[in-house]
């Protein structure tokens, strides 16, 4: 709870939103919400992972593989592209350099994955486990905002589409997406190459 309500700040998202969120989540005790990962590929080998938090999975999983299917895509069983993918925490700070960020964190004794400059950001890619520990240490050296604060499915390789294949691709995404039970969409295409 404290990650999505440290996320939400993170956009910037007003206070009375959260709260609204946080009483719906709570619900009437009437509904049960479940969270659902759906995993399945696109055109010419890309691979997409569907995270989901819906009170209907039977909606839910037919709306997903509704969307695959009309957009060149097919719904995988559990598993069949996970593997392809690093579960990972990413933290994302202006104004500093990878290395002012290592030297925070050695200080602080906190373990990361990498750290590197990209697009005028340093971006900090750490294991899940220790999102907070990485947060905290940094609140702590007085960096209390971030462009990104997530834990994301990153691709071990990427694909790179074209023509047919990239258009039937942003289809499927943009359907998936747009999906109300859709939570987070993840993916191994190289859009920067368009």
């Amino acid at each position: 709870m404290r990650f999505v309500i440290e996320r939400a700040k993170t956009y910037n998202v007003p206070k009375h939103i959260i709260d609204r969120a946080i009483e719906k989540a709570k619900g009437t005790g009437d509904e049960n919400y479940s969270e659902l990962r759906y995993e399945g590929f696109g055109p010419n080998g890309s691979m997409v992972i569907v995270d989901a938090l819906t009170n209907n999975v039977n909606r839910t999983a037919s709306d997903v593989r509704a969307a695959y299917s009309k957009n060149g895509g097919n719904m995988g069983v559990s598993g069949a592209v996970s593997y392809m993918f690093d579960n990972t925490a990413v933290f994302g700070v202006a104004d500093k350099s990878a290395d002012d960020l290592l030297e925070i964190l050695m200080e602080a004794d906190v373990d990361v994955r990498d750290i590197l400059d990209e697009d005028g950001q340093a971006i900090i890619y750490a294991e899940p486990s220790d999102f907070h520990q990485v947060q905290e240490a940094l609140k702590a050296a007085g960096i209390d905002e971030f462009s990104i604060a997530e834990i994301e499915m990153l691709p071990q390789n990427e694909v790179t589409l074209d023509g047919d294949d990239l258009v039937k691709f942003e289809k499927m995404i943009d359907a998936l997406e747009d999906l109300e039970d859709v939570q987070k969409v993840y993916h191994n295409v190289d859009l920067s190459a368009e």
